[in-house]
């Protein structure tokens, strides 16, 4: 059953389509922040293992949140490895584990993607979708990415 809380279908779909591609990148940012808690090695091993650690479980959760979102919406989360691959517009690229300073960076730069994504969908989602709800929402991602991504450029120094 569609929801019916006035946005119109055709919006709901494209609000759908931007949920989901957001999804795709938000899973491959978690499989390579996950990729650098479990092979990071040298002196800062045990602290950048638990650092990686909080940043994988806060991408857990935006994760679930945004899926849910595209699910309250009245459509259909992306759920396949495969289907994020496709959609993502995020690479995963090898990681140096033993160069700590190339992978935070590396994740430095798909959390500021991200940020730059967001903050132009703020307004989209409000101003062509009718959707303060979605509007909100990412809103509060944002901020969440902007938080991650100072801790991250803390690391660099």
């Amino acid at each position: 059953m569609k929801p019916q809380i006035d946005i119109a279908p055709k919006n709901l779909s494209a609000l759908a389509l931007m949920l989901n591609t957001l999804l795709a990148d938000e899973y491959v940012l978690y499989t390579k922040t996950r990729n650098a808690h479990w092979n990071i090695e040298g002196p800062a091993f045990h602290a950048l293992h638990l650092f990686f650690e909080s940043q994988y479980e806060q991408l857990d959760e935006i994760i679930d949140d945004v899926a849910e979102r595209v699910r309250a919406l009245g459509h259909y989360a992306l759920g396949t490895l495969t289907g994020f691959v496709k959609t993502a517009r995020l690479d995963e690229p090898l990681l140096e584990f033993s160069n700590a300073k190339k992978m935070i960076q590396a994740l430095l730069d798909d959390h500021e993607t991200i940020i730059r994504i967001l903050r132009k969908q703020v307004n989209e989602a409000n101003d062509n979708y009718k959707d303060a709800g979605t509007s909100d929402f990412l809103t509060g991602l944002l901020e969440q990415h902007e938080k991650m991504a100072w801790m991250l450029r803390a690391h660099l120094g």
